[in-house]
């Protein structure tokens, strides 16, 4: 297919096949409905005849889908490469293409360091399912094992998988905790989501935990920033987070087109509700490029005063006087 290959009845596969998953899968039907009707329409109407290119379609499309949704996960997407539809062959491609992607990004762990004044920092720019990143994962919790306060940088995280949020999250709990809840439309049934019973290596307790957030932090992100701040387990410093509580996958609807339909709706266990919409609030809310300094700040006067009285640890409090003055 070429950018100019938008004619009336290749539109109308589109179209009408988006319509029929967005009845069968959508987490609303009601909007569900409301939305293919809308769509629908306006193929009838001729209101799609105008767009000449399939990107540009893609995003009307998107735009579309999201006024009566109001869900920045619904979203369509177009390719060039020409995909299969064929189921197998589908899932096939689609879990390839994601153990290409998420192996080039180290599986979202950008950086995992010491600060001085033993403080420890987590880059996380993805929440890749634990099958692939789970060992990452592990390391990355092992490495800051040791420090006294920890930082969570997601400020550039757009989501990912709840498994490797309960793992990561396992470390951070002695008891095993209930983190969320998930219902599914096309199943009919509610997941729940725990701290696991076991983590290779020691847990990370009794010790301030911070997240860092921005207006791109979304959903699986906003997650593990929703729990934690429900459980009071760690401070959230930074922007109100992107507001996307609706989990689900992408599907091929045509060899060049696919779209990310919600099927799931969290609810979290302490709230009842979830961050659709809202976004998850911060304790101490500054900008996102002021929310690193402000943590960095807030953990080194926790350590400070925790050795504060220990002559052995002078060697700390000189990396501690040294990080407050920048």
């Amino acid at each position: 297919m070429n950018t100019t290959e938008t004619n009336k009845d290749f539109k109308k596969e589109v179209v009408e096949e988006l319509a029929e998953r967005l009845q069968s899968d959508y987490i609303f039907p009601d909007k569900a409905k409301e939305t293919a009707e809308l769509i629908l329409g306006k193929l009838s109407n001729g209101e799609y005849e105008g767009v000449e290119d399939p990107f540009v379609f893609s995003n009307v499309l998107t735009e579309d889908l999201q006024k009566i949704t109001r869900d920045r996960h619904l979203k369509v997407m177009y390719s060039t490469e020409s995909k299969s539809i064929e189921k197998e062959k589908i899932e096939e491609e689609m879990l390839e293409e994601y153990r290409r992607k998420t192996k080039s990004i180290n599986y979202g762990f950008y950086k995992v360091e010491r600060l001085n004044g033993n403080i420890g920092y987590i880059d996380l720019r993805n929440f890749v399912d634990t099958q692939l990143g789970g060992e990452t994962a592990v390391h990355a919790m092992n490495f800051i094992a040791n420090t006294d306060a920890l930082i969570f940088d997601l400020r550039k995280n757009g989501g990912g998988s709840p498994a490797m949020i309960a793992l990561i999250t396992s470390y951070l709990f002695e008891e095993v905790t209930h983190l969320n809840n998930f219902y599914y439309r096309p199943e009919g049934q509610t997941r729940q989501s725990w701290t696991l019973p076991y983590t290779p290596g020691q847990r990370y307790l009794n010790k301030p935990v911070y997240i860092l957030t921005s207006h791109y932090t979304f959903s699986a992100a906003e997650e593990f920033t929703y729990n934690l701040k429900n459980l009071n387990r760690a401070t959230v410093i930074g922007e109100v987070t992107g507001g996307g509580a609706h989990p689900g996958r992408v599907q091929q609807i045509t060899e060049h087109f696919r779209v990310f339909i919600p099927t799931g709706r969290a609810v979290n266990p302490i709230t009842n509700t979830n961050w659709e919409g809202t976004g998850v609030e911060p304790d101490i809310k500054v900008s996102k490029e002021l929310a690193f300094d402000r943590a960095y700040n807030e953990a080194l006067k926790y350590v400070k005063e925790k050795y504060k009285d220990k002559q052995e640890y002078q060697f700390l409090m000189e990396e501690i006087e040294e990080g407050l003055t920048k």
